[in-house]
């Protein structure tokens, strides 16, 4: 009896913490992380650091200096020397060190190596990125942050820079329309595209932007945000109108910043711009996002009148993606299929499109669309997302590099009561004021008397 009471009080605790521990790794991977995977991954790093160098190729034969002294003050074996090894600094959602590269090696061999450090050490996955020349930083990610996607506390913040979703290695994915002045963005139904578009309008709501939208939906993607709009096309017709005004809207500002060139002789270098952004705070036009929501809908033509009116809006949208960034003019294209069939011009604007954004897409050629042309390797793992993972996207840029990321849930409610709260940062431009979204009046719900009126009785 007493040997049973000892292994019940023994027994049961460690039993608890084994069904907690697993419970919070499934349900709770953060948590799990923090109290009993950062502790097991950081002695593993800790005690098989030299060991797991050795056997990934990532050690150098030591200086004769080094071979001397060793002999001289002990006499154990002379092993080759790995990188030296910096803080261990956790976070909460892995680990990151730096590492100091030997005299001959190459971030790309440690890169390489990134499968066999995950599994030695016990993580979800392991990147290297080069800080400088000669040192190299691992970012150990504890547990899939796509799974369920928590933004970081800390977010880089500016104008024209949102904070849309989560990279694959716990890094936010930031758009940054100066950076990347255009985007085309593709996804299936259910995939995930209107929620990327959706933190998209939200985050610029805020901000002192001009947002424009051409939904040809009808509108049911970008009216709910309507009180934010400087301008909402909802069909073809309607696009028709509003390209043109935005194109004579460029012009205007390429006039004043040519204006701006003709100073002076001795006006100072830093005054002279060839762009909106050279220019004085007080002279600078508003910046203006354009969204086009179903690109394909303003290629698809029906009688050959529709085929002109295609033609001119097709190569009024090439011209602001090749023109408009030096005006303050950004394009963001999404759709559901984007290629070559759908008419002349699809390649040209793709080709100005910097960015891309994959989601789930029902065929493969949408995918070469989007990617194959910066990230052959991508293609594959944007044609791998699941139905079953809403949200999950691949985004790549001109430069060749590419990633996973995956947007958190914003409800559609929250998005448009964003845009309601910041209607009054809607700028004055005159040229859009015809194409501006008519807002509907929400009723206004008066509190219930606190007394109850009662019936008069004789």
């Amino acid at each position: 009896m007493t040997g049973l009471t000892t292994l019940l009080e023994v027994g049961g605790p460690v039993a608890a913490l084994g069904g907690g521990a697993a419970y919070a790794r499934a349900k709770h991977p953060g948590v799990y992380w923090s109290t009993v995977g950062l502790p097991l991954s950081t002695a593993r790093l800790l005690g098989s650091y030299s060991s797991v160098m050795e056997a990934c190729g990532l050690t150098v034969a030591p200086s004769r200096l080094r071979v001397l002294a060793v002999k001289a003050t002990t006499r154990r074996e002379v092993r080759p020397v790995p990188p030296r090894r910096g803080i261990i600094r956790p976070t909460s959602t892995g680990l990151r060190l730096r590492l100091r590269l030997a005299p001959g090696q190459e971030p790309a061999d440690v890169a390489a190596s990134a499968e066999r450090l995950r599994h030695a050490w016990g993580v979800h996955a392991v990147y290297v990125s080069m800080v400088k020349p000669g040192v190299v930083e691992l970012r150990l990610v504890g547990f899939d942050v796509l799974r369920r996607v928590r933004m970081p506390r800390k977010l880089a913040s500016g104008l024209l820079k949102v904070p849309v979703a989560l990279r694959e290695d716990a890094t936010p994915f930031v758009r940054d329309y100066r950076a990347i002045p255009h985007q085309l963005t593709l996804g299936a139904t259910l995939s995930g595209k209107s929620m990327y578009l959706r933190h998209l309008v939200a985050g610029l709501a805020s901000q002192p932007v001009a947002l424009v939208g051409i939904d040809c939906k009808r509108g049911v993607e970008l009216s709910p945000f309507a009180a934010r709009l400087s301008a909402l096309a909802t069909d073809p017709e309607q696009a028709a109108e509003l390209l043109p005004v935005l194109i004579q809207e460029m012009e205007e500002r390429y006039e004043l910043i040519k204006a701006r060139q003709g100073l002076a002789p001795g006006t100072p270098d830093e005054e002279i711009t060839s762009d909106v952004w050279g220019l004085p705070e007080d002279e600078r036009p508003v910046p203006i996002v354009l969204f086009v929501d179903e690109v394909a809908e303003l290629f698809l033509v029906a009688t050959r009148k529709d085929e002109e009116r295609r033609d001119e809006m097709v190569t009024q949208l090439i011209r602001l993606a090749q023109l408009g960034r030096a005006a303050g003019i950004y394009l963001e294209v999404c759709g559901q299929r984007f290629g070559a069939e759908l008419g002349k011009g699809a390649t040209m604007l793709r080709a100005q499109l910097t960015g891309r954004v994959c989601h789930r897409v029902n065929d493969e050629a949408s995918a070469k669309m989007a990617l194959g042309d910066i990230a052959p390797e991508a293609v594959s793992a944007a044609c791998a997302i699941a139905p079953e993972s809403p949200g999950l996207a691949v985004a790549g840029n001109s430069s060749g590099g590419w990633s996973r990321i995956r947007t958190p849930y914003l409800s559609l409610g929250d998005a448009a009561e964003v845009c309601r709260e910041s209607a009054h940062l809607v700028p004055d431009l005159p040229a859009l004021k015809p194409f501006r979204p008519d807002v509907p009046v929400r009723p206004v719900e008066y509190p219930a008397p606190a007394v109850q009126p009662r019936p008069v009785t004789d």
